[in-house]
């Protein structure tokens, strides 16, 4: 119980870490304290007693003379990897998701959401108004599907073998990452890239779907998901999309997929999906960051079928993947 009531006291150390750009920093090299701290402009005896504490749970070593390095949990701190997980500690520990959580009793009670109470409007028009935070958050997003979306795209394959998909929508599919892997493993494919009119020409000028092997297999398209989406996709993919919507929002964007798509159509949605077990899961924790900074939920595949029955469809499988998400299928439900 010490330990988990003391858990906050690490993440501190790794935001810290993260701030100071330390991994970064000892990537040519082992360094001392003291040569840290000079270069990331610390006090060197501080320094040494979080490097020292960071080492205990692996995200250095201290070897001799007191020079450390990283391990390759540490590694996974620099910014400049392929699975950084640097910009998503910033984003998690860091203010004003820091300051919703310490809200969270708030939470509890009312069934509120404790970021909109504190900065008086929702999550993403906090973004919109804050560019130096929205990049942060791009940086996360960016950190978690350098690990996700292989496993998306590995999954998608087996599914496009059975199903015979032709063309893919992405809805909301930011700046195209996730499209373009897919479009990159499977040469005949056809895709469109979905989101609001600013994201998508964003995305029209970005290193992800301006490679000429896939540029000329995908079309761009922009919108409101909530009014309509593109017409004429065999799968819909919808990666963290669900989850930070409520039911009704769900069922809505769930049912303009169902009307766009072709006949024997499908959809994909990438969430975690929360099991029943009684052990820590990944999914379960999220779901208390969606309770007090957006308005949706970690589902369980109980309220996925439930949603995609509301929304015409029927839940045909989850499978799994070897990261924290799964892929939850649904086709059609028989008139």
């Amino acid at each position: 119980m010490r330990s988990l009531i003391a858990g906050y006291w690490v993440s501190r150390l790794i935001y810290v870490a993260a701030r100071l750009g330390l991994a970064d920093l000892l990537e040519k090299g082992p360094l001392t304290a003291d040569e840290l701290a000079e270069r990331a402009g610390v006090h060197p005896g501080a320094l040494y007693r979080m490097m020292r504490t960071l080492a205990s749970y692996g995200v250095f070593t201290e070897g001799r003379g007191g020079r450390f390095k990283l391990t390759p949990l540490g590694t996974t701190l620099r910014s400049d990897v392929p699975a950084s997980m640097h910009g998503f500690a910033l984003f998690l520990i860091g203010s004003p998701v820091w300051n919703a959580w310490e809200d969270l009793e708030y939470a509890v009670k009312t069934g509120q959401l404790p970021f909109d109470r504190l900065f008086g409007m929702p999550f993403y028009n906090y973004l919109e108004q804050h560019p130096e935070n929205l990049k942060i958050f791009g940086e996360a997003m960016t950190s978690l599907s350098g690990t996700e979306n292989p496993e998306f795209a590995r999954v998608f394959r087996t599914i496009r073998q059975r199903a015979g998909i032709r063309t893919v929508v992405d809805v909301a599919g930011g700046f195209g990452s996730l499209l373009a892997l897919i479009l990159t493993q499977n040469p005949k494919l056809k895709g469109v890239l979905f989101d609001m009119p600013p994201v998508v020409a964003r995305a029209r000028q970005d290193r992800h779907l301006t490679n000429a092997r896939i540029g000329a297999r995908c079309t761009f398209a922009g919108g409101d998901m909530f009014d309509a989406v593109p017409a004429g996709g065999d799968a819909y993919v919808l990666k963290y999309i669900l989850h930070n919507w409520d039911d009704d929002h769900c069922v809505t964007l769930l049912t303009k997929c169902r009307e766009a798509m072709n006949p024997g159509g499908r959809i994909l949605v990438a969430d975690a999906v929360v099991p029943p077990a009684e052990k820590p899961d990944w999914g379960k924790l999220l779901d208390i960051q969606m309770m007090v900074v957006v308005p949706g939920k970690e589902r369980t595949k109980q309220e996925f079928a439930a949603l995609f029955k509301r929304a015409g469809f029927r839940l045909t499988r989850i499978i799994p993947t070897r990261c924290p998400l799964s892929v939850v299928e649904g086709v059609a439900a028989p008139a």
